[in-house]
């Protein structure tokens, strides 16, 4: 079946999940931070895909995909753990960034047949950190100045800048900033809440049978990423890795970082 037919089969119903799949080989998910558009991962995929079947996909209720917006992160593991039952019931190496890593550690946790190994890349954990106060006033004046200048557009933009970068930003295709930039109404009104609330089980964490990869980039300058990754790698028993880039690796340096991460190096001349 080719990744257009499994398109098309997905969204026959309403609600159903908007995936893609390509490549063959050891299977790879690849789970989106906010607001949790599949299309980040494009370039990353194709490369990625040289090696392996990679499965991307938009999170529920969020820009190609139906159905409505998954209110705790419990439940957008649920979500992904009934993709890969569908995509690759015997198992898959499962990659997060920001609050997708949050969902593929809480995959892993709640679905461990399902997962090989999960790689979680600078998740925000705000609830770890020891003063979230200073990250929570600096995020909560950002967004709060860009609503005022113009609402939930606006203020989605803000954040992602402050994320990525401007000039990330600046440079998506047209048809990609549209669909994530649409989404700003869920982002504030339920994926914020969500995650931000979020903080993983210890003791599930300590006896996980899934190998933790916990990633934090070269390039990132934001301190609080560093300690939330190393309370996390203290409580799975594991070293922080560091990888190339900074908070959109996918965006700015995807061949580095699949490279690093997957082992994958992509032919010359080839894209």
């Amino acid at each position: 079946m080719t990744t257009t037919d499994m398109q098309r089969l997905d969204n026959q119903a309403k609600d159903a999940l908007y995936f893609e799949v390509q490549g063959s080989g050891r299977p790879v998910l690849l789970i989106p931070g906010t607001p949790g558009d599949g299309g980040q991962f494009d370039e990353l995929a194709e490369i990625l895909a040289e090696g392996h079947l990679v499965i991307t996909y938009d999170r529920a209720g969020t820009s190609r995909s139906g159905g409505t917006p998954s209110p705790t992160v419990a439940e957008h593991a649920h979500e992904a753990a009934a993709l890969l039952r569908a995509q690759a019931p015997q198992g898959a190496v499962v990659f997060g960034t920001s609050n997708g890593g949050a969902v593929a550690l809480e995959l892993a946790l709640r679905h461990p047949s399902l997962v090989e190994r999960v790689i979680v890349h600078e998740v925000p954990l705000l609830s770890v950190l020891a003063d979230p106060t200073p990250v929570a006033d600096m995020l909560t004046a950002m967004i709060g100045a860009a609503m005022e200048r113009g609402g939930p557009v606006a203020a989605l933009e803000a954040f992602l800048r402050f994320a990525f970068g401007d000039e990330v930003v600046a440079g998506w295709p047209a048809d990609l900033r549209e669909r994530i930039l649409a989404n700003a109404g869920m982002v504030f009104g339920v994926e914020f809440p969500a995650f931000q609330a979020y903080r993983p089980d210890e003791a599930a964490l300590r006896s996980s049978r899934v190998p933790i990869v916990v990633a934090v980039g070269l390039d990132q300058q934001a301190p609080f990423f560093m300690e939330a990754a190393t309370w996390l790698a203290e409580r799975a028993g594991v070293d922080v890795t560091r990888v190339p880039g900074g908070h959109g690796p996918q965006f700015t340096c995807p061949a580095a970082f699949v490279e690093a991460v997957f082992g994958v190096t992509k032919e010359p001349g080839v894209g």
